[in-house]
């Protein structure tokens, strides 16, 4: 028999795995809700700090008691914030545990405590602040406050009615005293149930492992398996019976595999643009690359923005793409300056100095007398997409195009960036008349072409000037992915509006 012990995140308690429990238990299995103290029970000590040693105990006592009943598999069960205390105690018990679900949670790693994963990083400046640090504890949300800590998506309004109702304040303790780990779990099989309302789904999870980020290799280990629910942060609310199916399936070691990183392996991004073209003049300052056409200048030119986050140590760097090259010879070929950069978009918390980089980048390429510094088009990649808000919200007069492939157009829910600048739906309203070229793809992830949506549903409310170029069958990346005859047709119509726009 299977043995659930199910942990729930901040603010809330067992009560929250009602429907879940009832599924599984329905199914065969055995049911454990943990009760952390602060949350679901009171300290034993009224007078005792309550931190995240005092939840990592609660759980223990709870996988302790299964254990003495012998012959049953532990599955533990994290959800939120609870992968803290699940990961504390899997790894002092790692013999009598057969499985960990991190549901829609991090990757927490030894010493660094659960604040750094609240998705709001103005939350989380607030919460560190040095008034908090003698302890204390947060107030949970109000009703329209929950974002902040994760996407409501999929919540009736009674669902979230009742999520503020019986909401606890969360003991400042458990988020602010570091996960401590010997490394014991890292034996322990996991599976990982994205919500993909709420963040990233699996395919864009492949793509960020196959960029060589260091942190995510151990996703692709043969014992990591994962699940997609289409839904937000709280699917033991929004769909209980899905996830409790879910849960049976990981249990039983069902989900998919990514596969790892492999030098002897090309990941998409590095497989041939879809177009032969021939080798252009390439000019290589700084961070920078120019690829010049034939004849004397000065010549338009199109800055090519990639995407991201890519890992600082990743080789070869987006410039050397084939995808940004291969755009770029195409542009030097029909009479325009093609360029390339590298930009610091290492994390999600970079945005701000990848547009620094930008920006200087477009300065230095204007200030090139083979540049007509009066005809620029600025072209967008994927999580590129945020970096158009600046020049959307204010486009100067020399920018004559701006275009955008398979882009993030807005802040994924669990990125914490609700309030930031760099979000394109709410920049485009004063775009005014600026040509905007967006490539769509039509097989993209659904938490990337969610926010190509809601972006072109409100260009639409604001008149904005957007061409949309479909490619029907073509992936994220489709340039290398998808060397079809529609692919092409898609990247010669967008790249001849572009340059229409550039010598109108």
């Amino acid at each position: 028999m299977t043995v659930f012990i199910l942990v729930a995140g901040a603010f809330t308690g067992p009560y929250v795995w009602r429907d879940t429990a009832a599924r599984l238990t329905a199914e065969g299995a055995e049911v454990r809700t943990v009760a952390l103290t602060g949350l679901g029970k009171g300290p034993a000590d009224p007078g005792a700090a309550i931190d995240l040693e005092t939840h990592i105990a609660d759980v223990l006592a709870v996988i302790d008691a299964v254990v003495a009943g012998n012959g049953r598999d532990i599955v533990l069960v994290g959800h939120d914030y609870g992968i803290h205390p699940v990961l504390g105690a899997a790894d002092r018990r790692a013999r009598s545990i057969a499985r960990i679900v991190h549901l829609d949670s991090g990757m927490p790693q030894d010493g660094v405590p659960a604040l750094a994963a609240v998705p709001d990083q103005r939350l989380r400046e607030e919460l560190s602040d040095s008034e908090w640090q003698g302890g204390g504890e947060v107030p949970p949300p109000s009703w329209d406050a929950w974002p902040r800590w994760g996407s409501t998506a999929g919540l009736s309004e009674a669902a979230l009615d009742g999520l503020t109702a019986r909401a606890a304040r969360q003991p400042l303790g458990t988020l602010l005293q570091p996960l401590r780990l010997t490394g014991a779990v890292a034996a322990v099989p996991v599976t990982g149930v994205l919500c993909t309302g709420n963040g990233p789904g699996i395919e864009m999870v492949q793509l960020m492992v196959e960029l060589g980020e260091p942190a995510l290799q151990p996703l692709a280990d043969p014992r990591v398996t994962f699940f997609e629910l289409p839904t937000g942060h709280w699917p033991m609310l929004s769909c209980p019976h899905e996830l409790a199916d879910v849960l049976t399936e990981a249990a039983a070691g069902g989900g998919h595999r990514l596969k790892p990183a492999d030098a002897d392996h090309r990941p998409g991004h590095l497989r041939p643009f879809l177009l032969d073209l021939p080798e252009r003049p390439r000019e290589r300052t700084g961070n920078t690359d120019l690829y010049l056409p034939g004849g004397t200048g000065p010549h338009p030119a199109v800055v090519f923005v990639h995407g991201g986050p890519v890992p600082a140590g990743a080789r070869p760097t987006p410039r050397d793409w084939p995808t940004l090259k291969g755009y770029a010879r195409y542009v030097a070929g029909h009479g325009a300056v093609g360029v390339t950069v590298d930009h610091r978009l290492h994390a999600l918390t970079d945005y701000e100095r990848a547009a620094e980089d930008v920006s200087a980048a477009v300065e230095r390429v204007r200030a090139d007398p083979r540049v007509d510094a009066d005809r620029i088009a600025l072209w967008f990649f994927s999580g590129g997409g945020p970096l158009t808000a600046d020049w959307l919200a204010a486009p100067p007069a020399w920018l004559r195009c701006l275009a955008a492939d398979y882009p993030i157009m807005a802040p994924l829910p669990n990125w914490g960036m609700t309030g930031a600048r760099f979000h394109p739906v709410k920049a485009v309203a004063r775009a005014g008349g600026l040509p905007i070229v967006l490539v769509r793809a039509g097989r993209e992830m659904a938490e990337i072409a969610a926010t190509v949506e809601e972006f072109l549903t409100e260009a639409e409310r604001c008149g904005a000037n957007v061409e949309v170029v479909d490619v029907p069958d073509g992936r994220h990346g489709f340039e290398t992915l998808d060397p079809t005859d529609d692919s092409r047709a898609a990247v010669h119509r967008a790249v001849g509006a572009v340059l229409a726009h550039l010598t109108a």
